[in-house]
C-alpha cells in the first residue's frame, strides 16, 4: 500500500505553499504599489461585504422592533404610574373636601353648643342613611352606652334636625323633622312673630324646595318671612326654645281658611355627617 504522503505528494504540497506565499507577497507588493487591492482580494472583500449587508438587514430590523417594543412598554408603565398618581390626587381632593365640610359643621356646632346651657350635648357621627329613607331617618354611632335615651333632641350644625327614636347599645336611630310618615310623632313648634307666638306642628316637607311646612294655622297673628321658629316644648317630648329655622314664606290653603307656613331649616338636612345629641330628661 502506498504511503499517504509520497514524495510526489510532498512536492505538490511544497509547490502549493510556495505559490500561496508568492500570491500573498505579490498581493501585498501590488497593494503597496498601487494603493488598490488585487482582484482576488477585492472579490473576497466584495463577497464578504455583500453577505454582511444581507445579514445586517434583518438584524437591524429586529433591533429596531425590539427598541420599539421596549419603548412602548416603558410608556405603558409610565402611563400606569401617572394614572395611579391622578387617582391618588382625586382621592385626596375628596378627602380634603369632606374634612373641610366636617370642620365647618363642627365649628358651627361649637357655637351652638355654647348656647345650650340647660343640658349636656354628645357629639355623634352618622354611620348609615338609606336613600329610601333619606328624608325620614338616619343612624348615629352613639347609643345607650353613651347615655342616650329615646326622645332626646338631635341637632345639626345650627339647630334641631330630629329626635332619638330607637336606642341600641352602641348606635341609635334618629327620626328627622322632615319625616312625613303617618305614624310619626309630630314636632311641636312655635313661630316667634312680631305680634306674638304662633304654635303648631310640622305637618309636611317640600322635598323640591327643601322646606318644612307648618300647616292648618288658623291664628290671625301676622307672620313674616324671616321670623324665627323654635321648639314649643308642648307635649312634653321636647325641650322648648331649640332653634329649628326661620319662616321662608306664608301661603293659604285652597279654601282660604288656614295658612301654610314654609320654614327654612337652620341646618342642612341633606348633609348631616356629624350631629349633637342633647342629653335631657325629657325623653320618653
Amino acid at each position: 500500500m502506498r504511503k499517504l504522503f509520497s514524495s510526489k505528494t510532498a512536492v505538490i504540497l511544497m509547490v502549493s505553499v510556495i505559490v500561496i506565499v508568492g500570491l500573498i507577497t505579490g498581493s501585498n507588493w501590488w497593494a503597496n504599489k498601487t494603493n488598490t487591492p488585487p482582484f482576488f482580494q477585492r472579490a473576497v472583500n466584495d463577497i464578504t461585504g455583500g453577505i454582511s449587508r444581507v445579514i445586517a438587514v434583518p438584524t437591524n430590523a429586529i433591533g429596531t422592533r425590539a427598541n420599539s417594543i421596549s419603548n412602548l412598554m416603558s410608556t405603558f408603565d409610565e402611563n400606569q404610574k401617572l394614572k395611579a398618581k391622578l387617582d391618588g390626587y382625586a382621592q385626596n381632593q375628596v378627602k380634603m373636601q369632606t374634612l373641610e365640610e366636617e370642620n365647618k359643621s363642627l365649628k358651627k356646632q361649637l357655637g351652638l353648643k355654647a348656647t345650650l346651657t340647660d343640658y349636656e350635648t354628645i357629639s355623634a357621627v352618622t354611620i348609615a342613611r338609606s336613600p329610601t329613607t333619606w328624608q325620614s331617618q338616619l343612624v348615629i354611632n352613639k347609643g345607650a352606652k353613651s347615655g342616650l335615651k329615646k326622645g332626646m333632641p338631635v341637632l345639626g350644625d345650627s339647630g334641631l334636625i330630629g329626635r332619638i327614636s330607637e336606642v341600641n347599645t352602641v348606635n341609635s336611630k334618629v327620626t328627622l323633622i322632615s319625616d312625613t310618615s303617618e305614624d310619626t310623632n309630630r314636632f311641636a313648634i312655635t313661630v316667634k312673630g312680631s305680634q306674638g307666638d304662633v304654635n303648631g306642628i310640622i305637618t309636611d316637607y317640600d322635598a323640591d324646595q327643601k322646606l318644612l311646612i307648618m300647616g292648618q294655622v288658623t291664628e290671625s297673628q301676622t307672620i313674616n318671612p324671616g321670623d324665627k321658629v323654635v321648639t314649643s316644648g308642648l307635649g312634653g317630648s321636647m325641650p322648648s326654645g331649640i332653634l329649628i329655622g326661620k319662616v321662608a314664606k306664608v301661603t293659604t290653603d285652597d279654601y282660604g281658611l288656614s295658612r301654610k307656613i314654609y320654614i327654612q331649616s337652620s341646618s342642612d338636612l341633606s348633609s348631616l355627617s356629624t350631629v349633637l345629641v342633647a342629653r335631657t330628661e325629657v325623653g320618653s
